[in-house]
């Protein structure tokens, strides 16, 4: 019954029951990326979407695919794959509020410590 529940309503962590009744009545499978994420599109083609493995968070689409559910493509990824240019870095997701997002030095959450102050710092002091 929870995990009922959970399917109906809980959208953040995978595909709600409308979803997986419009997708299992009028979708097409189109294809899977690396990260186990599957597209699909509608049988004449102007609806695409995608049912994420694992938590729902639109950075984890690599830009093939994105372009291709925004129709700026019009074939998808596993049909005609971008070339990647020489100067472009792999995708990888947006790692905020994970263990491995960026953390500068003198944040707290970096090492919890802050750096010593430097001396050029004068705090204002009303007169």
């Amino acid at each position: 019954m929870l995990s009922l529940l959970r399917l109906i309503f809980i959208w953040w962590r995978g595909a709600t029951l409308g979803t997986l009744v419009t997708t299992w009545w009028s979708g097409r499978y189109v294809g899977t990326d690396q990260y186990g994420n599957r597209f699909y599109q509608t049988k004449d083609g102007k609806r695409r979407w995608v049912l994420y493995s694992g938590t729902v968070e639109a950075s984890r689409v690599s830009p093939d695919w994105h372009g291709w559910l925004h129709h700026t493509f019009k074939e998808p990824p596993t049909v005609a794959p971008l070339k990647a240019k020489a100067w472009e870095r792999a995708y990888t997701p947006n790692l905020t509020g994970t263990p491995s997002a960026y953390r500068p030095d003198g944040s707290l959450a970096s090492k919890g410590e802050r750096p010593a102050a430097t001396g050029d710092y004068e705090a204002w002091k009303p007169q």
